[in-house]
Formats: structure tokens, C-alpha cells, sequence
């Protein structure tokens, strides 16, 4: 693979993560990822 063809991946990589909402927000992620820990499971789902 050349440098084009990566940089062509990274380019098509960067923008289906901005479609997804994703951003280089480091406290924005801390502030997300504390609300799915907070999250406690279903206690039915223990199979």
C-alpha cells in the first residue's frame, strides 16, 4: 500500500467516526464514559 491509499483509509476512518458523533474531546469522553459505568446491569442477564 502506498501513502495514498492510508492516507485515503485515515481520511474515510476520520469521517465515519464524525458521522458516528465521535471528537477528540478528552473530557467529553471522561464525561461519557462515567455515565455507562455508572450504569449497573440487568440482573436478569446473568446467564
Amino acid at each position: 500500500m502506498g501513502k495514498s491509499e492510508q492516507k485515503s483509509q485515515l481520511e474515510r476512518f476520520k469521517e465515519a467516526a464524525r458521522e458516528l458523533g465521535a471528537d477528540d474531546d478528552e473530557a467529553r469522553f471522561n464525561e461519557r464514559l462515567k455515565k455507562l459505568a455508572k450504569q449497573k446491569p440487568k440482573e436478569n442477564d446473568a446467564s
